[in-house]
């Protein structure tokens, strides 16, 4: 029998762990010997998730030439790891990737610590901010109000409650974008809406074309659902997307599926002008590839300057037809990560395609939530929550930028006109080593690596800006602490955090 449940080839672990390496050393760091710095690599893919835990490692013969090193290294890094409790081997069935007792397994996307853990840790891994009362408990009451009659009903609405789906067709209408009800699906959450398109539109084994670096937990939804991810690199800085690079990779993969988030970009923070969505919808026409636009973030601009109309058309906008262009939205960024509400906006035969295909997976996303978005809606709650959201988001970057360039000058960074997230070059350090050593001092980053494909952006983190004032302070001297760590080479024990409380 065996005890793995899937394979990692030679080449691949040989790429993932040599990005790790590639990345300039920090100052004054002890290189450890080679067998050392091999298993803490393969240690620090299954840490973070992106080594599952159960597979099948290479043989060493394999996966020595594949590293142009010995096989004596090889033996010597999986006999270090085997004493660790990261490696099991049994003989006939090879050796596997395993945790040791009492460590927590590893996440493949970023989710949110438990409430037990942020009195000792400050979490920068999920980019979300509490709901914005009173907003949230309004909204819940005006939906409990608005219930009595759909109690009486069997609660199964697979292309959502049509009073909400009205009203987010009248949403688009009012942008300038003419929209049906029978245009739209609501869904739960934006993550329901794209495992959705995925699953209709790509089958195993489909291209989908994807910006390097892109949003995490989406990437990571695509890779199992079977796609074949193509990485598109983006321009340098918030210059948004580099037009001839996905002309070719258009021409060159046909991907099934193009997805892009064009306001306010996760992870980078890139706004995308009106010629670049429109020269990009125009290519993925040509190209036969149906194109993603999420607008998660479209509502979080925090400069003045968009306050009077200054954001770029909608991507669907460019697509008059809509032939080309699906678009997913969602209540969970702009108000809370608790709201579950999603939506698609896309040609009728799609969504009717889209509810078919839903009766084998959720049936229909929850009512009373419905409710309270469209009692949102309809009252002009949502544009004063957002608004409250815009505040908070604005005040957190503010003083997370003004303490990273305080305490990490050598991090390098453009600031955001909008959305959640900071990309920073991390002075040359490795992305999965500070992740590594924050979790150690009391702060939780997610490594450059989640947001690419095949090890890309190792030098790399996300900060998001969920965190203000003394908390923000405390995240960025954490994370001085931890890139102190990496630049000594340090390994093995632990710096107790402290405890904060804001």
């Amino acid at each position: 029998m065996a005890h793995w449940t899937s394979a990692v080839g030679a080449t691949q672990l040989a790429r993932l762990v040599s990005s790790q390496q590639d990345r300039p050393a920090g100052r004054g760091t002890r290189r450890p010997p080679a067998y050392r710095a091999l298993a803490d690599g393969i240690r620090l893919l299954v840490l973070e998730g992106r080594v599952p835990v159960a597979a099948r490692l290479p043989a060493e013969r394999e996966l020595a030439l594949a590293l142009s090193v010995s096989r004596t290294t090889v033996a010597a890094a999986y006999e270090a790891l085997r004493t660790e409790g990261f490696l099991e081997s049994r003989r006939g069935a090879g050796s596997w990737t395993a945790v040791p007792a009492g460590n927590p397994l590893p996440a493949r996307g970023l989710e949110p610590l438990p409430p037990e853990a942020l009195g000792s840790l400050i979490d920068l891994g999920c980019a979300a901010l509490p709901a914005p009362e009173p907003w949230l408990t309004r909204a819940v009451q005006g939906a409990l109000e608005e219930l009595p009659p759909y109690a009486h009903t069997h609660g199964d609405y697979p292309a959502g409650l049509p009073a909400l789906r009205s009203m987010i067709a009248e949403r688009y209408t009012v942008r300038g974008i003419p929209t049906m009800p029978e245009q739209i699906m609501v869904t739960t959450g934006a993550m329901g809406a794209i495992d959705a398109i995925c699953h209709l539109f790509a089958g195993r084994g489909e291209r989908i074309a994807v910006e390097s670096p892109s949003y995490a937990n989406i990437l990571q939804l695509m890779r199992e659902a079977g796609a074949r991810l193509v990485p598109v690199a983006m321009a340098e800085g918030l210059s948004g997307w580099d037009l001839d690079r996905w002309r070719q990779v258009l021409r060159e993969a046909a991907p099934r599926i193009a997805y892009v988030v064009a306001d306010f970009h996760n992870p980078t923070g890139a706004l995308a002008d009106d010629d670049q969505r429109r020269r990009l919808v125009d290519a993925t026409r040509s190209a036969g590839t149906v194109l993603i636009a999420d607008e998660t973030m479209s509502e979080l601009w925090l400069d003045d300057d968009f306050r009077d109309g200054g954001m770029p058309r909608p991507v669907c906008s460019f697509d008059p037809a809509g032939s080309t262009v699906i678009t997913v939205g969602s209540a969970s960024k702009a108000f809370w990560a608790g709201m579950r509400i999603g939506w698609v906006r896309a040609a009728p035969d799609v969504i009717r395609s889209l509810v078919a295909a839903r009766a084998y997976a959720d049936l229909g996303t929850p009512v009373l939530e419905q409710l309270a978005v469209n009692w949102l809606f309809s009252t002009g709650g949502w544009e004063q929550a957002v608004g409250l959201r815009r505040d908070q988001a604005r005040e957190n970057r503010d003083a997370l930028v003004a303490a990273l360039r305080r305490e990490l000058p050598d991090w390098e960074f453009e600031v955001p006109r909008g959305g959640l997230t900071l990309w920073v070059r991390a002075g040359g350090l490795s992305g999965s080593r500070l992740a590594e050593a924050g979790e150690r001092v009391g702060v939780r980053v997610p490594s450059g690596p989640r947001f690419g494909v095949d090890g890309a952006f190792e030098g790399y983190v996300r900060l998001p800006f969920t965190v203000g004032g003394a908390v923000a302070e405390e995240a960025a001297v954490r994370l001085a602490a931890a890139a102190r760590l990496v630049e000594t080479g340090a390994t093995g024990g632990t710096e107790a955090p402290r405890t904060f409380v804001a």
